[in-house]
């Protein structure tokens, strides 16, 4: 396609389009229709463009003209309440009960993988040796020692904060990276569990282990499957580039990534709640009953909250997604 050749043809359509945004507020019904149609005509213009002759500066001219007139065309929606209300009741439980194959997996053999470390090194006084010195380990695991301590260290609300957007920045980076065909999701869920298991080792080889769980367990149920829902939806996305199944590749992504967007928002909030746990619970100086109980039952709610809510919504067809709406047209509109 000869550039100068287009462009000479349809200058006087996109002049003609930007005169129209000038005055959008003042147009006359014909004029208004005339705007969409040069919209129409336009986007297909930029598309034909960006296939056949890309040139970044007229690109980018077109791509502001066409962002203006779709947004002058469609109007400009705000966020509101119900919005929100229906995010966090069918949007984000939705997606984490669509990724379940995932997560629950995930989830699984993590949780085994931890366990098995564990053992290993609770059995093994030379493993334990080449992780710590025997004065540091009796320092770790003693009766108000380090593991007990870490917990208490620091004020709850400020240790609850810090706690929070560690966890909420881990989960972020394992749902952003598992584009990168899931290996650095691997890699982050490698190294949570390696310091779980050695926790639950160490704790195990000092006759401690009950203590351990008892400061684990009251925010840990929630903390990990919050994490193990973004390692698992991680993994599902690096999977889609590889298997996008009956859906574009590039579709396949686009969906799949909106979807884990809006769950990592869902995520910080659930892990709000156990950063909460962690920082006022797991310290205080509720019986250890008390303390996993409300674990337990944070664990138990937000599961019946993906199971229930989430399964309703995802059956009626909600994935998760923006609305069809609010998407970015994937086929240039007929001039």
């Amino acid at each position: 396609m000869d550039l100068d050749v287009f462009v000479s043809a349809h200058r006087a359509e996109w002049d003609r389009l930007d005169a129209l945004l000038r005055r959008r507020r003042s147009l006359t019904g014909a004029e208004t229709d005339e705007l969409v149609a040069l919209y129409q005509r336009t986007a297909t213009h930029l598309s034909v463009i960006q296939s056949s002759a890309p040139d970044p500066q007229l690109t980018g001219r077109l791509s502001q003209l066409v962002a203006r007139a779709r947004s002058t065309v469609t109007g400009t929606r705000r966020a509101s309440w119900r919005d929100v209300t229906r995010f966090l009741a069918q949007g984000f439980p939705a997606a984490v009960y669509r990724s379940r194959h995932w997560w629950v997996p995930t989830a699984l053999v993590s949780t085994t993988v931890a366990v098995l470390l564990g053992w290993w090194i609770g059995t093994h006084p030379e493993i334990q040796s080449s992780l710590t010195t025997p004065s540091e380990l009796r320092e770790l695991t003693r009766p108000g020692g380090q593991y007990e301590t870490y917990y208490s260290s620091h004020p709850a609300a400020s240790f609850a904060a810090q706690v929070w957007t560690n966890n909420a920045q881990a989960a972020a980076m394992c749902l952003v990276l598992g584009i990168f065909l899931g290996l650095p999701v691997l890699w982050i869920l490698l190294q949570n569990m390696v310091n779980v298991g050695a926790g639950i080792g160490l704790m195990t080889s000092a006759g401690r282990l009950d203590t351990f769980l008892g400061l684990i367990l009251p925010h840990g149920l929630l903390e990990l499957t919050a994490v193990f829902v973004a390692a698992g939806t991680g993994l599902r996305l690096g999977w889609t580039l590889i298997d996008p199944g009956p859906r574009s590749r590039r579709t396949a992504l686009a969906e799949e990534g909106r979807a884990a967007l809006g769950m990592a928002i869902g995520l910080a909030l659930v892990l709000f709640v156990s950063g909460a746990i962690e920082g006022f619970v797991t310290p205080s100086g509720l019986p250890t009953w008390a303390r996993i109980a409300i674990g337990v039952a944070a664990e138990l709610a937000f599961l019946a909250y993906v199971f229930v809510l989430g399964g309703r919504a995802a059956r009626t067809g909600d994935t998760g997604d923006v609305s069809d709406s609010e998407r970015s047209a994937t086929l240039p509109t007929a001039a």
